[in-house]
């Protein structure tokens, strides 16, 4: 059984004796600090660090311990979020055709290797549903062509609210999602995109990445924003091409690292490695 815990995250100016600071507050409630990572950022002068306490020592309920932090949280003009531990993040599933996603996903989550709880999957095609049915997980179909794409959206909205979903993957959902849902979901969406980002942005990236001669392929987890294939980078993996590999064989390479970069993405946003600051993220690995 999983010990109780805490995760911090936090965010601020860099100063002298922030570490310190942080770590005298955890030592005087007599938390166990299990794991203290750390990065300043010398362009930006920012400071940015994830915290793993064990709490099952404290001598002060845990909601007074988060309460407290935040006297030397404003002291330190930061921004911070705990977590409870232990969790799981109530994540849903957005998929259209292909399934190596969402299979690799299934998988993991079933091995225990990553904290979600999968509420559902949701397909605007019926491709992926034997998929998710044979896994237990409900399956909505949305309509999304043509003019029924609004209305698609605004069901899925109703979906993720009624499901109380707190994390959504595009596990190779063809859709591009409106300006509004970029916004009200904001760091709260993950992507895979098939290629190695900033190149071959948009449509068939491997014909692009074939036509180009490229000697690397890959494919990018980044958080979703209304600008496309833009928003912060959380994983990237890469294959190397030779010559004689055809666009299919593209295909196949860019899919094994297609899963990768995903579930080690998602594996990072749910146990709270990430930090997103402007057009990137902070990531902390395991």
């Amino acid at each position: 059984m999983a010990r109780p815990g805490l995760i911090l995250k936090l965010s601020c100016p860099d100063q002298p004796g922030i570490v310190a600071k942080v770590s005298n507050y955890v030592a005087s409630y007599s938390g166990n600090l299990v794991e203290f990572a750390q990065f300043s950022d010398k362009l930006s002068s920012r400071f940015f660090a994830r915290l793993e306490i064990e709490t099952s020592g404290l001598e002060v309920e845990v909601g007074d311990f988060i309460d407290g932090f935040g006297t030397l949280g404003r002291a330190l003009d930061a921004q911070w979020h705990f977590r409870r531990l232990p969790y799981k993040m109530r994540t849903a599933v957005l998929v259209t055709k292909t399934d190596h996603c969402l299979r690799e996903i299934l998988w993991r989550t079933e091995l225990g290797e990553m904290p979600v709880e999968i509420t559902s999957v949701i397909g605007n095609r019926d491709d992926c549903r034997p998929v998710a049915e044979q896994s237990g997980l409900p399956f909505h179909h949305i309509e999304m062509a043509g003019e029924a794409k609004a209305a698609g959206f605004e069901r899925i909205r109703a979906i993720l609210a009624d499901e109380d979903v707190e994390l959504v993957v595009l596990a190779r959902f063809m859709q591009i999602l409106p300006e509004d849902f970029c916004r009200d979901y904001e760091g709260r969406i993950l992507n895979i995109h098939h290629s190695f980002l900033p190149a071959f942005i948009g449509a068939n990236p491997y014909r692009q990445a074939y036509e180009r001669g490229v000697k690397l392929i890959g494919a990018t987890c980044h958080y979703v924003t209304s600008d496309l294939d833009a928003g912060p980078i959380v994983e990237q993996q890469v294959e190397h091409v030779q010559h004689f590999h055809s666009p299919q064989d593209l295909v196949r390479l860019g899919r094994d690292c297609e899963r990768a970069a995903l579930a080690r993405g998602i594996r990072y946003h749910v146990n709270d490695r990430t930090i997103i600051d402007g057009n990137r993220a902070i990531v902390f690995p395991d």
